[in-house]
């Protein structure tokens, strides 16, 4: 079967990049601008984890994330191999009693080489931040 492309494509068709927003736009740069093509693309849906900072320094791996919408009981941490993963899970059922309304987020952050995951910690501040942070491990001195 031959599809035929309308008058106002161009025969070699048209790149991905002019209609698809890039998944990580601040790696490469942005593809594509909205504005430039006098497109307009679907508002994004906030995700429930909204605010991420990860930092790593000579005094550990911080991770910081925006949790206002879960209660630290909602809330799961875990180092599995070189990640620690951050999972989110609230469910309350709805006023009207018709069902349950359901909000979840998952997120891998790669843990440095150097870092104590042993020592590993978490904590969820007053103003609903996730706190990881874990020291890095002393260094060795070399031996002659």
């Amino acid at each position: 079967m031959d599809f035929v492309l309308p008058a106002t494509l161009p025969a070699t068709g048209i790149s991905w990049e002019k209609f698809l927003p890039p998944l990580i736009p601040q790696l490469n740069g942005i593809y594509g601008q909205a504005s430039e093509l006098g497109l307009r693309l679907p508002e994004a849906r906030q995700s429930p984890c909204s605010s991420t900072q990860v930092n790593c320094d000579p005094s550990g791996f911080t991770v910081h994330v925006d949790v206002k919408l879960f209660s630290p009981e909602d809330l799961l941490v875990k180092v599995r191999g070189d990640f620690v993963e951050v999972q989110g899970k609230h469910e309350e059922k709805k006023k009207d009693g018709s069902g349950t309304m359901t909000r979840q987020f998952s997120r891998r952050y790669r843990i440095p080489e150097g870092v104590d995951t042993m020592a590993l910690e978490s904590a969820v501040s007053p103003e609903g931040i996730l706190i990881i942070f874990a020291p890095m491990l002393p260094i060795q001195p070399l031996q002659s």
